[in-house]
């Protein structure tokens, strides 16, 4: 999600520095948002003057003291684990200027406990933008206990200015987005692992009797099993009910590294791409 992050930035007038630990990561993030902003122009909806002006106005770096020196806001969007998140956010304390707000895109982690690993919780928030960014419009923002007002002002108003609906929530396991959506993805997963219906079947039901514009298993397969369960760990860590405990199917599944989209299978098999996704070999 941090190329869709920094393309709305970008795209909205805002330098940016986008960094990753690596030169490749980084050298697909411009492609990626390149290729995005000329589906844009595709339809009309950016010029190409806009898209040359948006794009020199993104900076790369691997070198995370060199990248944050002049910010304002950090967005960090590193994988959902909360280890990575807590030392990130320790380096970040130490390297960003004392004024920078240091937000999260954290799906499901705490943001106090984030906030707690530096020495300005009080400008220390959560960002959950929606996939895909440049097309989603909400910004789930979080406050976490010691957030300031003045950080939540200042975070709503960039989110305005990005063009994003934010809507605020508290600092609960999984905010409001995950806490029900997860709990529907695994509970589709329980549904096919205890045989009610088949991959296909329940994606169907689902698109055509609740109007979703994608079914939960194929969902799942996009934002990756990985993520999905993590989430649910959080969930059931937290709140301690165990409504939220993770399928067994979806555990395993992530052990054997199926992934969904990002490891080429998952309830789908992806070898034909996305777009031409088929039921995975192993559910058919």
């Amino acid at each position: 999600m941090g190329n869709g992050i920094a393309h709305v930035f970008a795209q909205s007038g805002f330098n940016v520095e986008l960094f990753d630990i690596s030169a490749d990561a980084l050298e697909r993030a411009v492609k990626t948002i390149a290729g995005n902003m000329d589906r844009q122009i595709a339809k009309e909806r950016l010029t190409t003057e806009d898209k040359d002006a948006a794009l020199s106005r993104l900076n790369t770096g691997t070198d995370l003291a060199t990248s944050v020196a002049q910010a304002d806001l950090v967005v960090e969007a590193a994988t959902e684990n909360m280890e990575i998140k807590f030392q990130l956010f320790k380096d970040l304390d130490e390297l960003a200027p004392e004024h920078c707000i240091l937000s999260s895109n954290t799906s499901s982690i705490s943001i106090t406990k984030i906030a707690a690993q530096t020495h300005r919780p009080d400008k220390v928030i959560g960002m959950h933008f929606m996939n895909p960014v440049p097309v989603m419009k909400l910004v789930e923002i979080i406050r976490g206990y010691s957030t300031s007002d003045e950080t939540m002002d200042a975070v709503v108003t960039m989110s305005k200015a990005l063009g994003k609906v934010p809507v605020d929530c508290n600092d609960y396991p999984g905010f409001v987005a995950n806490r029900i959506l997860m709990p529907m993805i695994n509970e589709a997963i329980i549904s096919l692992h205890e045989g009610v219906a088949g991959v296909s079947e329940i994606d169907t039901i689902m698109k055509l009797g609740m109007a979703h514009p994608m079914g939960p298993l194929q969902l799942a397969d996009f934002i990756g099993l990985d993520v999905c369960l993590s989430i649910m760990n959080v969930l059931y860590e937290g709140l301690g009910n165990p409504k939220y405990a993770p399928c067994p199917l979806l555990v395993n599944m992530v052990t054997a590294g199926k992934l969904g989209v990002k490891s080429g299978e998952g309830f789908y098999d992806y070898a034909q791409g996305p777009k031409n996704a088929v039921v995975s070999s192993q559910f058919a």
